[in-house]
């Protein structure tokens, strides 16, 4: 049986949402899509996207269909536009996660912390073994060609990469631009005493760098204050190795992160070089700076590489740079942010 889906949104807006959208950088999921699914005597089968009551667009690949060979067939179309479009991964709330590896490691963290993973479709080159220790039984698994897995994964040698997963977010991911029913800031994290905020970083790279290190530090969680990339973009979930389904992410404004800080009563600190002639002299990130904030839940603030902290980030924190005997006056981001997570990170 072939299958293809026609896409139409019809979608409205009250006027405060149309504005907060224009300034987040991570869209508001469309309130109302209708798939149609064509069988072979030509006639279209409406799906209703919103069954469960979530709001959220659905695309449901048919259950009988357990191989696809052609690099134009209507699911790996709709597999290219989560993975090369934002806005469609949001309105999806669903993202490709690319190679075994992360799969894994993604699986075997939300088994540990009995947290359900919902992997929506395994699709698996042909003749690959199932990544060990996946319970196959929970998602629907596809075997797909050399084309197909060249085209989805981006790598030239389709050999190198087995298996894709197309997963669905975590319940840990908030948009606070687009829930505003999760006001209270008591349940953004499970923990609040580290919490890392990036302030328009840009670079996939570097904020999946950041995120994947803050997980290894054991850091509670990610603040993305706007001009930041999306977390579940293919480069940012690739370098942070899938640390984006593990750790608490929440994306909001600086009023929320105000609210953040004075519900915990947090310290502000920001990386910043020591470069003279600032308004500010920065601490320096030595042991006994560490020590003094051991105990004090905090928030480290850093800025992107190009444009540095924004102008309120430099005022509402205290600045904190890395000592350097070498003539460099700044570190890249994602290098300086790991020292900073390292020096910085919980003590049991």
């Amino acid at each position: 049986m072939l299958c293809s889906y026609k896409l139409w949104v019809q979608a409205s807006y009250p006027p405060h949402l149309k504005l907060l959208n224009q300034n987040s950088n991570i869209p508001i999921p469309k309130t109302k899509t209708q798939f149609q699914r064509k069988s072979l005597d030509g006639r279209f089968d409406d799906i209703d996207d919103d069954a469960d009551g979530s709001g959220l667009r659905k695309f449901a690949l048919p259950s009988h269909v357990k191989s696809i060979t052609s690099t134009s067939n209507p699911f790996v179309k709709h597999c290219l536009k989560l993975k090369n479009s934002s806005s469609y991964r949001h309105s999806h709330a669903s993202a490709l996660v690319v190679g075994t590896t992360p799969i894994r490691e993604i699986y075997r963290y939300k088994e540990s912390s009995q947290e359900k993973t919902v992997i929506d479709c395994l699709l698996l080159l042909e003749n690959a073994e199932i990544p060990e220790g996946l319970d196959t039984h929970s998602c629907h698994v596809v075997r797909i060609g050399s084309m197909v897995m060249k085209k989805l994964s981006g790598v030239q040698s389709a050999e190198s990469i087995e298996a894709i997963a197309m997963m669905r977010f975590p319940t840990s991911f908030l948009n606070l631009t687009v829930d505003q029913n999760k006001s209270d800031s008591q349940s953004w994290f499970p923990s609040t005493h580290r919490i890392l905020v990036l302030d328009g970083i840009q670079d996939p790279g570097n904020l999946g760098t950041l995120i994947r290190s803050a997980m290894a530090f054991q850091w509670d969680g990610i603040f993305l204050l706007p001009g930041c990339c999306d977390p579940f973009n293919e480069k940012a979930l690739r370098a942070s190795r899938g640390a984006s389904f593990q750790l608490p992410i929440v994306s909001g404004s600086w009023n929320h992160l105000q609210t953040l800080k004075d519900t915990f009563n947090m310290k502000m600190l920001a990386g910043h070089p020591d470069i003279d002639g600032k308004l500010k002299k920065p601490f320096s990130l030595s042991q006994e700076f560490v020590h003094s904030v051991a105990h004090v839940p905090s928030c480290l603030v850093l800025g992107s590489e190009g444009r540095g902290l924004s102008e309120k980030s430099q005022l509402k924190c205290e600045l904190v740079s890395i000592p350097m005997t070498g003539k460099f006056e700044s570190l890249n981001v994602s290098v300086a942010g790991g020292i900073f997570l390292y020096m910085l990170q919980p003590k049991n």
